[in-house]
């Protein structure tokens, strides 16, 4: 008789999900491996710890795809070679069948006592949903994939050597919700946010300025929306970062989520929290045993939306007349190409002096009839687009044709900004920015899915099978409260189904059938309880020329 030998399965086998199968049941890893069942077999299954740092993350790739395998291992395997259809790189349509024929994972190993959370995405539901876990005593690992910062669409871009300061995605924020509420007063007693003083109101085309009530309060970051990101997790012990990081790969095993980078592990969780969308997310959800939420990530439409910045010389002419102070940001009307304008040294430097450094962005309208491909954006394209919005700031402002000063700084792009997520979906690294501030000018960084124009109306989605939930500003709205409320509202869902031990228990599940509906409110997001002026009752003023 042979001698049992430890036998590893192929790292390159093909994988079906398939949790039915009684070899993989939990009872039948822990029989001993010398049962009558495998006489001549010894399978061997390191112990994997739970860690805290991605630096002492053990290799599990060969034990997840065995623990994926779903044909018997007893028979033989045929010795004529086989073909294998690529994860990813396929079209919609396959990766949405795929996505909804999976089947579904279903976790029965107990809760550990110190359960640790995947929270893949590291925007301001991510970031909340982490604070959150860590309010109720449990650890978490959060992926992003930024390479200059979190904070998704909290976006600030410095230019070095010179004093230009860009929001280039959130602009500000409105408070409504109490929970929210409270956070926002513990940063502003951190120093993070303030208020923003400034004149915000509509700009109708001719540059007829009709200006907001100074209520409800707007807020923004102190330097910034990004540094506001990067200081949420500064007080926290029991979160652990990690970026930039493309998690592309859930794997379930025995009772816990393995995640991993092109191959290379990241870990592995007794729940998961997917804390963005779009394509990206949607082909990390298309193999990984969860097929109500990957349906549900699905059903999400989301816009296109170009933001231009631009530096210039001399201040542009805003002043509402000779004795007013100009506007700093300014809802744009009856423009195709624009829809918001504000100017950020105003807003984040009060400053008079030095070139003034605006942040333009496009209608949603505007922006699909010029989306491009995600992987490039062609020059012709820049060309075209910059001098469209350009040319809608002039008729915006009741400018003349062509007198609008030439900025002398510009940068393009596609909202949101970008970073690694988008440009890794084919498993690319995306191009570092250029030393040279020159090559800015025309430089152009591509996303194609900035906000949501349908929603669900729920704070979030857990699936208590799978142990697995989404949060996201989408479920809600489209601002940054509704992101921050659908962090808290994910977390102190697991939380509480974790204080029940598992397994599954239905009652926890939630959002994993609840219907969309259009979403409204302006192309660049929702600001709860700032309405719309009422232009019967509010004189408009012509801008001063």
């Amino acid at each position: 008789m042979l001698s049992p030998q430890p036998f590893i399965f192929p790292s390159n086998l093909s994988m079906t999900i398939s949790f039915n199968n009684p070899l993989l049941s939990s009872s039948f890893l822990h029989q001993p491996l010398n049962s009558p069942t495998f006489p001549y077999v010894s399978i061997f299954f390191p112990k994997i710890s739970n860690p805290i740092s991605p630096n002492r993350y053990i290799p599990i790739k060969s034990i997840t795809k065995a623990s994926m395998e779903s044909r018997n291992p007893t028979q033989r395997r045929s010795s004529s070679p086989r073909k294998f259809k690529p994860r990813h790189g396929t079209s919609r349509r396959s990766t949405l069948k795929k996505s909804l024929s999976q089947e579904q994972v279903d976790f029965t190993k107990p809760v550990p006592e110190d359960p640790v959370v995947g929270i893949i995405g590291g925007g301001m539901s991510g970031l909340t949903c982490a604070l959150q876990l860590e309010k109720r005593g449990i650890r978490s690992t959060v992926f992003d994939t930024g390479i200059h910062g979190l904070g998704g669409r909290m976006g600030t871009r410095m230019i070095d050597h010179q004093p230009l300061i860009f929001d280039h995605a959130a602009q500000f924020f409105t408070v409504t919700n109490p929970k929210f509420a409270e956070l926002v007063d513990g940063w502003l007693k951190r120093g993070l946010v303030r208020e923003w003083l400034g004149t915000i109101g509509e700009l109708e085309v001719g540059g007829h300025f009709v200006p907001f009530p100074s209520k409800p309060t707007k807020y923004i970051g102190v330097n910034g929306m990004r540094p506001l990101a990067d200081s949420l997790l500064s007080q926290t012990s029991l979160v652990n970062v990690v970026r930039p990081c493309w998690v592309s790969t859930l794997e379930p095993f025995n009772g816990t989520w393995h995640l991993s980078e092109k191959g290379k592990p990241c870990g592995q969780f007794d729940a998961i929290v997917i804390a963005h969308n779009g394509k990206c997310a949607n082909r990390l959800l298309a193999a990984s045993g969860l097929p109500l939420i990957a349906r549900q990530m699905k059903r999400l439409e989301l816009s296109s939306i170009w933001a231009l910045l631009a530096a210039f010389e001399d201040p542009l002419p805003t002043a509402l007349n000779a004795e007013s102070l100009p506007f700093e940001g300014a809802f744009v009307k009856g423009v195709d190409s624009v829809s918001w304008m504000a100017n950020n040294t105003k807003k984040l430097l009060a400053s008079d002096s030095g070139p003034e450094c605006w942040t333009f962005f496009s209608t949603a309208t505007f922006g699909k009839q010029n989306k491009v491909p995600q992987e490039s954006i062609p020059t012709t394209t820049v060309d075209k687009v910059k001098e469209a919005m350009l040319e809608g700031v002039e008729k915006a402002l009741g400018l003349s044709k062509s007198s609008l000063q030439k900025p002398f700084f510009t940068r393009l792009q596609l909202w949101p900004p970008w970073n690694y997520r988008t440009a890794k979906q084919h498993h690319n690294p995306p191009p570092r920015p250029p030393k040279d501030l020159k090559s800015q000018d025309k430089s152009a960084q591509n996303w194609g899915a900035a906000l949501p124009t349908n929603t669900p109306g729920i704070p979030c989605i857990f699936d208590p099978r799978g142990r697995a939930g989404i949060c996201g500003d989408w479920l809600l709205g489209s601002s940054l409260e509704a992101a921050a409320i659908s962090g808290i509202a994910v977390a102190d869902q697991i939380a509480d189904y974790f204080e029940q031990g598992g397994p599954c228990t239905d009652e926890f599940a939630i959002g994993l059938h609840d219907e969309y509906k259009p979403l409204e409110g302006h192309d660049i997001g929702q600001f709860l309880g700032l309405e719309s002026v009422d232009q019967t009752t509010t004189p408009a003023l012509t801008l001063a020329t």
